[in-house]
């Protein structure tokens, strides 16, 4: 965050340094400075993801490449959506455009994060494959977006997300 917050102008920050893809939400507690903030860090954790086979072809050891949490963005939570998973409490809210800090937006990111986590076992008992073998950057790459993509289309002219994110680029 210390190279990489200055890439997010206008956000949240915490002595100084700019927290980026970290939003508020009112369920959030805890007992210190980052009380209310959720963070999610999507398009950093999405180069990290890029980079590791990369960086192991090179000779780099990567460890606990499985700690990684999911991409928060609208391809997996769109899969979770339009496969019924998440329900709005508004359905008309998917007809509005919401800001990256809505209640509404951060909700759904820290649901599709939480369901893919729930999920990768799943898929791997399904496969009988171990996290070494089948990490969750593998479930996301093998099958969360792309079907979160070809269930958009399905569904929607173009494949656009199920909820409208009015989005700067920094987040989706």
């Amino acid at each position: 965050m210390h190279h990489l917050g200055s890439i997010w102008p206008g956000r949240i920050s915490l002595d100084g340094i700019s927290l980026g893809d970290t939003w508020r939400h009112p369920a959030i507690r805890r007992n210190d400075e980052t009380n209310g903030l959720i963070p999610f860090h999507k398009l950093s954790q999405w180069l990290t993801y890029s980079l590791v086979e990369p960086l192991q072809e090179g000779g780099v050891k990567v460890v606990d490449f499985d700690g990684l949490t999911g991409l928060a963005e609208y391809r997996n939570g769109g899969l979770f959506v339009d496969a019924g998973v998440i329900v709005l409490r508004d359905p008309s809210a998917a007809t509005r455009g919401h800001e990256p800090g809505s209640e509404l937006v951060v909700e759904w990111r820290a649901l599709t994060i939480a369901l893919l986590d729930a999920l990768a076992p799943l898929i791997r008992g399904k496969l009988d494959l171990d996290t070494a073998r089948f990490p969750l950057g593998a479930v996301l790459e093998g099958g969360t977006w792309a079907a979160g993509r070809r269930l958009a289309n399905s569904k929607r002219p173009g494949g656009a997300p199920p909820i409208h994110v009015i989005s700067d680029g920094t987040v989706f």
